[in-house]
């Protein structure tokens, strides 16, 4: 179970990963492909930026495409970031990104 990212859901009907905090709602977006997660956007409400919900989002997202032996391209900047920052996450991008 992913202790420390709190109440993260993939919300698979809307394509993203939900983080409740504070009664508002940080998403990661993101596409479902062959073998791979494409993130397209991710978007913190401005009550909630620096607080490192972003990351803990991210962080789930990342844990959860593992677990179900999914590649990740990391189209958002913020994914991108994040991954970049821990290179132990860095064996989930797909090297052979479609598209």
């Amino acid at each position: 179970m992913m202790a420390d990212t709190g109440n993260v859901r993939n919300n698979e009907a809307e394509g993203r990963y939900e983080l409740a905090v504070d009664g508002q709602l940080a998403i990661a977006a993101y596409d479902r492909r062959e073998g791979a997660l494409v993130f397209t956007h991710t978007q913190v409400p401005e009550a909630l930026e620096g607080q490192g919900v972003g990351s803990r989002l991210v962080k789930a997202a990342l844990a959860d495409a593992r677990a179900q032996n999914l590649k990740v391209v990391p189209l958002c900047e913020f994914v991108a970031a994040y991954i970049e920052r821990h290179p132990q996450e860095q064996d989930l991008l797909a090297l052979d990104a479609p598209g």
